[in-house]
C-alpha cells in the first residue's frame, strides 16, 4: 500500500527535541479519535555538509537517524508504541520530505521549532514552510502543553 492510499494517517516530524516528541504525543491523541495511523519521520541529508563543504569520508548519517528516531519514539511511547505505528526516515530537504510524506495525509503534526531553530523563535523554517505549504491540515506544536 502506498503512502498516499494511508489516508487514514497522521504524519509526525521527529527530530528528537521536545518539541518533536510534543508532537508525537499529540499525533497519539489524535489518531484515536480519527481513526488513523502515524507515521513518524525523521530527515536527513545522505550528503552532511560542514560549513558548506562536503563532509569528507564514508559517514552515513541514515543509521544514525533510524537510531535517533527509534530513540526517540522509544522514549514517548515505551513498550506502548501505537498500533499501526510507522518509523520512516527520509532523506533530503526536511521541509520538501515532511510534504512529499503528508501526501493523501489526515494530518502533519510538527514541533514549532527543532534541533536547527534558535531560542526565542517562535515557529522553525520548517514548520513554516510546511504550514505554508502542504495539502493537509497541519498542526504546530510548542514543547510546554500536554494534548
Amino acid at each position: 500500500m502506498t503512502e498516499q492510499n494511508r489516508s487514514k494517517r497522521i504524519v509526525v516530524g521527529v527530530d528528537g527535541s521536545d518539541q518533536s516528541r510534543a508532537a508525537l504525543r499529540w499525533a497519539w491523541q489524535l489518531a484515536g479519535p480519527l481513526g488513523a495511523e502515524i507515521d513518524a519521520v525523521m530527515t536527513c541529508d545522505a550528503r552532511p555538509y560542514a560549513y558548506g563543504w562536503p563532509v569528507a569520508g564514508d559517514w552515513d548519517p541514515l543509521p544514525e537517524a533510524e537510531g535517533v528516531l527509534t530513540a526517540t519514539i522509544d522514549e514517548v511511547f515505551g513498550d506502548a508504541r501505537p498500533a499501526g505505528m510507522r518509523a520512516l526516515v527520509r532523506e533530503g530537504n526536511p521541509a520538501k520530505a515532511l510534504l512529499d510524506t503528508a501526501q493523501g495525509a489526515s494530518m502533519l503534526v510538527l514541533g514549532s521549532r527543532g534541533h536547527g531553530g534558535f531560542t526565542g523563535l517562535l515557529l522553525g523554517s520548517v514548520s513554516a514552510h510546511c504550514a505554508a505549504h502542504a495539502k493537509c491540515p497541519v498542526l504546530v506544536v510548542h514543547a510546554d502543553p500536554e494534548p
